[in-house]
């Protein structure tokens, strides 16, 4: 595995080597390990979660691979992945093509709450990775959750989002994997739905409904810089680090004196005009430079065009537009812009779902 460089000012510079493992090792059981009664179900169950928007992280100097946290706000939208899940005997059997990140998740899962006996995973997510829609996260909480209830819920909804946080892991091109970057808010707004803001650690601070009404209207601008692996962590390491350092205070006070009563009063421009100024700030300015100035371009066309909300999803390049104008203008404004809407969808509200389809 690489040895990357971090630098967090002109006389701080560190090494980090990234260290890969098998599935299943390493586990980190966060404090949830303990004696369970466990009930396994008969029969498949199913839960789909809804993908997620993450806004930006507050300070990514609170959180590396190796530290879950760093705080942040995004929110889900009506684009889903889903879990199966049986109980077996033994074994985990998984149907699914990044096998390795379920495998560890599951280990992980089976080791905490004492789970003698297999598991059968088939997991489906949305398509659309490395874009900045969370797709890792997504199918992750859909499979803990799957989990979870088909051995009896030994583990509330915050239990999994911690011990998911703990044990987040990517693959690596030989099939091992590594811990990744988790701030929290693809788990918590996948499970609750709506518009999340969390705090270091993985502590979800506020979470409200959001843009009622109004649709969701998703650009994926072609970029040829990759927003994964190492220049992921070139990225969310060195640049953004370092602008939060100046901007962390500011970000968290547009949050809680202004994202936060927005939401409350259903505003949704006021909370665009919030998002807008964040863009600019800290980490996310390091995020959308990333992909170089023109999504800033694309950006400014949109809100020049009146769209009450607009931002870039994590890492990019994916651009996320709520407005309650017609799908025909958002389509003609974004054409002009020279884009044009890969997904059109609501926000979820609702969150997760599980149910349970019993055998015949």
């Amino acid at each position: 595995m690489p040895v990357m460089k971090i630098r967090g000012g002109d006389l701080d510079l560190v090494e980090y080597e990234f260290s890969s493992f098998s599935p299943g090792e390493n586990i980190r059981p966060c404090g949830l390990q303990k004696d369970y009664r466990l009930v396994p179900v008969s029969g498949t169950v199913v839960a789909r979660a809804p993908a997620r928007i993450h806004l930006t992280v507050l300070d990514m100097n609170r959180f590396a691979p190796d530290r879950p946290g760093g705080g942040g706000i995004g929110f889900a939208i009506g684009v889903y992945c889903t879990a199966e899940v049986e109980c077996t005997d033994s074994g985990i059997e998984i149907d699914y093509t990044r096998e390795p990140i379920l495998r560890h998740f599951a280990e992980a899962f089976r080791q905490v709450v004492g789970y003698a006996g297999g598991f059968r995973i088939r997991a489906r997510d949305h398509q659309y990775e490395h874009v900045g829609l969370g797709s890792t996260s997504t199918i992750l909480i859909a499979v803990a959750n799957a989990l979870n209830t088909a051995v009896g819920s030994p583990l509330t909804s915050d239990q999994l989002r911690l011990l998911l946080g703990c044990n987040f892991v990517e693959e690596t091109e030989a099939g091992s994997v590594a811990f990744g970057f988790e701030t929290g808010v693809g788990p918590a707004a996948s499970t609750h739905g709506g518009m999340v803001v969390m705090g270091d650690e993985l502590a979800l601070i506020y979470r409200h409904a959001f843009g009622m009404g109004k649709k969701v209207y998703i650009a994926i601008p072609s970029s040829d810089i990759s927003s994964a692996g190492e220049k992921e962590f070139d990225l969310l390491m060195n640049k953004a680090r370092t602008l939060d350092y100046r901007d962390r205070e500011l970000k968290s006070y547009l949050v809680l004196m202004d994202l936060i009563p927005a939401l409350e009063h259903g505003d949704l421009r006021k909370a665009g005009d919030v998002i807008w100024e964040i863009e600019f700030r800290g980490s996310k300015r390091a995020e959308v430079e990333h992909h170089g100035f023109e999504i800033y371009r694309y950006m400014a066309a949109l809100r020049d065009a009146g769209l009450e909300f607009v931002g870039m999803s994590s890492v990019g390049p994916s651009i996320a537009v709520i407005t309650g104008r017609p799908e025909d203008e958002v389509t003609a404004i974004l054409a002009k812009a020279g884009l044009r809407v890969a997904i059109a969808t609501t926000v979820d509200n609702e969150g997760l779902k599980v149910h349970l389809e019993e055998r015949a």
